[in-house]
C-alpha cells in the first residue's frame, strides 16, 4: 500500500518507515528535518521535506496515501512549558493538517500519542479508560490531538487510531535533550562521563523497544479505529535502568545524584492488553535484549 510517515526521519518514525519498506509498501517520509536526519530515512523510502503545520493538501494529492503514520511532533516537555503556543501549533494544528489532507483520499491515520504525559501519576499499569491528567502542555496537546481523531471518526465515519506510547528507546534515539533516558545513559557511558540521576532514582517507567512500537503502528493499519496503549506493562526504576545499561556496556561507573525535578512522575506504566486483544500486538523485545541492541548501535557510532 501507499504509506506516508510524518516525522519519518526521526527516531521512532524511521523505525516505522523501515518496517513499511521491509514489507514492500510504497513509503513516503514527510519531515521538516528540524529534529530528524535524512540519513535515518530508509534507502527505498522517498523523503519530502515539508512542515506539517502548513497545508499538506497538494503533497497528499500527489502521493495519494492509503494510510498515514503520524509521528511528526514537538516532543520536549520542557519546551512545551516554555512555549505552549509552539507546542500546540505542532501537535494540534499539525495533526489537523494531516487529518484534512488525508480525508479526500480516505486514508487511515495512525497517530503516535503518549501514555505517561497523558495519564499522569499511576498506581499500577493503567488501561485506556484511566483518568487523563496531563501535567504539561505537551501532554495536553497530545490529548487534544487524540480528541480530533475521535471527532473525525464520529463526524466522518473514519477509522483513525491513537497509540499511547510508553517510554520508547532504541537505536537512532537522540541523546541530546530531555527525551530518551536510555540514549542519554549510553551516551554518557560511551564518553566516560557519569550519568545524572534525579531524586532517589526509584521513579519508574515502562520502557518499550522502538522495533516493537513500529510493529504496533503497522498492526493498527486496517483496524476499526480506537485508542490503544503501547507498552510492556513492566516497570523499571531509573537506578535499575542505569545498572542494566552498565551491564550492556560491560563497565562500572557511579552516577551523580541531583535534586528531584519539580513535577516529575514517580510511576508510569501502561496496560497493553487492549492492543493485544484488538490488534494482535504484544511487545516481543525484553528490556535486556533491547538495551543490548541499542548499545551495539551506540558503540558502533563515531
Amino acid at each position: 500500500m501507499r504509506a506516508v510517515v510524518t516525522g519519518g526521519a526521526g527516531f521512532i518514525g524511521s523505525h516505522v518507515a523501515g518496517a513499511l519498506v521491509a514489507r514492500g509498501d510504497e513509503t513516503h517520509v514527510v519531515d521538516d528535518l528540524s529534529r530528524g536526519r535524512a540519513a535515518n530515512v530508509p534507502a527505498n523510502a522517498t523523503l519530502h521535506v515539508c512542515d506539517i503545520t502548513r497545508p499538506l493538501d497538494d503533497l497528499f494529492d500527489e502521493l495519494r496515501p492509503e494510510v498515514v503514520l503520524h509521528l511528526a511532533a514537538q516532543i520536549d516537555v520542557r519546551a512545551s512549558v516554555a512555549d505552549p503556543a509552539a507546542d500546540g501549533l505542532a501537535n494540534v494544528i499539525g495533526t489537523i493538517r494531516v487529518l484534512e489532507a488525508a480525508r479526500p483520499h480516505e486514508a487511515q491515520v495512525v497517530f503516535a500519542s503518549t501514555g505517561g504525559a497523558i495519564y499522569g501519576e499511576c498506581d499500577g499499569p493503567v488501561n485506556e479508560d484511566a483518568p487523563r491528567t496531563p501535567l504539561s502542555p505537551y501532554g495536553t496537546s497530545k490529548l487534544a490531538a487524540e480528541e480530533y481523531l475521535r471527532t473525525w471518526n464520529r463526524l466522518r465515519g473514519t477509522r483513525h487510531v491513537s497509540l499511547r506510547l510508553g517510554n520508547v528507546y532504541g537505536p537512532r534515539q537522540d541523546p541530546h535533550g530531555e527525551a530518551g533516558v536510555v540514549a542519554i545513559f549510553f551516551d554518557r557511558i560511551r564518553s566516560g562521563r557519569a550519568a545524572t540521576i534525579f531524586g532517589d532514582g526509584t521513579q519508574t517507567r515502562d520502557y518499550v523497544y522502538a522495533g516493537d512500537v513500529a510493529e504496533a503502528m503497522l498492526a493498527a493499519i486496517g483496524s476499526a479505529g480506537g485508542t490503544f496503549n503501547v507498552g510492556t506493562g513492566v516497570e523499571t526504576s531509573v537506578v535499575e535502568l542505569w545498572e542494566a545499561c552498565l551491564r550492556c556496556a560491560g563497565t562500572v561507573c557511579q552516577a551523580e545524584a541531583a535534586s528531584a525535578r519539580l513535577g516529575e512522575l514517580q510511576r508510569s506504566v501502561l496496560d497493553p492488553a487492549r492492543a493485544g486483544n484488538a490488534l494482535g500486538w504484544r511487545p516481543r523485545t525484553s528490556l535486556a535484549d533491547g538495551l543490548a541492541a541499542t548499545w551495539s548501535a551506540f558503540a558502533g557510532e563515531e
